[in-house]
């Protein structure tokens, strides 16, 4: 099969190869950058667990095709800690409010839960179950991922204020 070129820019860096035209997003992320933090769990778009930001939306990499990343501004989970390796305010909050069980889900709930604060900044308990309503948990029941967003947003309010 003829191979295609694709660019895009991938946690603030510019990437650049050469794909099998079906290849999917979450597939060239994983095997060929390996970035192996967003996981592939249903492969329908159901679960969530492939979720990264494009371009600034969420969007479940296990339905796209890399060829429609093209050009495109690409963060995943490796990409939200701050450059010195700190957490992220969502990172750590779901780390102080246990907003995690077995962890399958983590990552694409953190990368849906970091664009949903920065799409609503004061997200209301409603606004936050709507908003990750496309990303599965099997384990937790949501109460300790909603605690964990709303304590991010409210710490992510208190250093804007402080700036």
């Amino acid at each position: 099969m003829s191979k295609t070129q694709v660019n895009m820019t991938v946690n603030g860096k510019a990437v650049e190869a050469a794909v099998e035209p079906r290849t999917l997003l979450i597939h060239f992320l994983r095997e060929q950058l390996n970035l192996t933090g967003s996981h592939i769990g249903c492969d329908t778009s159901h679960c969530g667990a492939c979720t990264v930001d494009l371009n600034g939306k969420s969007v479940k990499s296990c339905t796209m095709f890399v060829g429609q990343a093209e050009g495109a501004e690409i963060t995943t989970i490796e990409g939200i800690a701050q450059e010195d390796g700190a957490l992220h305010a969502v990172q750590e909050a779901f780390r102080q409010h246990h907003g995690l069980q077995c962890g399958f889900c983590t990552p694409g709930m953190i990368t849906r839960a970091w664009r949903l604060l920065q799409e609503n900044p004061a997200p209301t308990e409603e606004e936050i179950r709507y908003g990750i309503s496309g990303n599965l948990c099997r384990c937790t029941g949501y109460q300790n991922i909603v605690r964990a967003i709303q304590a991010a947003a409210a710490d992510l309010s208190v250093k804007e204020a402080a700036e």
